[in-house]
């Protein structure tokens, strides 16, 4: 009798997928022309959104920076300046932080994104450098931005949605309290083995994932 209800949610989900793949696949495609075609600045652009997410709406924090982008501050504010615009995020007075420190060491530095990126060919490579050497940015929000710009289609991209639903899937039994690196990596690890064998890869199961709980494909 347990296992007849992830059977059945499994079953709900394989549905979604099959009626929203076309636009996830249009979605990704956007996504991998990111990184084909974009010069430093928008990756930055793309790297401060992901800087923004943690316990804040995704919708939010892409009004956020369009708001410094338009204001000409993304690149140019100060801490004050960029602190007063985000404040529909959460945290804004670190994340300010973040995305200054983050503006410094690769807007004003010897190397841009993209070069410090392809210090590493493998993709948990570029995920563990960016965790290890951007402040403010854990394996999630590492790998949403590696996912957002084209380069992070074997990533977990694990929010509260996606462990939500890893439980109803009975992908895991329960959703940790707290995840260290070591955690993460295991759940990422399960998630995957579940990606092969529903055959949704797993950058569009993130997506059908989050869309069971919030209704659209974004960011």
């Amino acid at each position: 009798m347990t296992k007849a209800i992830p059977d059945t949610y499994e079953k709900e989900i394989l549905a979604l997928y099959k009626k929203i793949k076309p636009e996830i696949v249009q979605r990704i495609e956007d996504f991998r022309n990111i990184w084909k075609t974009a010069d430093n600045n928008a990756l930055f652009t793309e790297l401060s959104f992901c800087l923004f997410t943690p316990q804040s709406s995704a919708r939010q924090c892409w009004k956020a920076v369009n708001i410094l982008l338009e204001k000409n501050l993304l690149f140019n504010g100060d801490w004050e300046e960029i602190s007063k615009e985000i404040n529909i995020v959460r945290f804004r007075n670190n994340k300010a932080k973040y995305l200054i420190e983050a503006r410094g060491k690769f807007c004003c530095g010897d190397m841009g994104l993209r070069e410090c990126l392809d210090l590493n060919a493998d993709q948990f490579e570029k995920r563990a450098w960016l965790v290890k050497n951007v402040k403010g940015m854990g394996f999630k929000e590492a790998s949403h931005f590696m996912r957002n710009i084209g380069i992070g289609d074997k990533l977990a991209i694990l929010d509260r949605h996606i462990l939500k639903n890893m439980k109803l899937l009975g992908v895991i039994d329960e959703i940790p309290e707290s995840i260290t690196e070591k955690v993460y990596l295991s759940l990422e690890k399960k998630l995957a083995e579940f990606s092969k064998s529903s055959r949704i890869p797993m950058d569009h199961l993130d997506f059908v994932l989050w869309y069971k709980e919030a209704g659209e494909v974004f960011k």
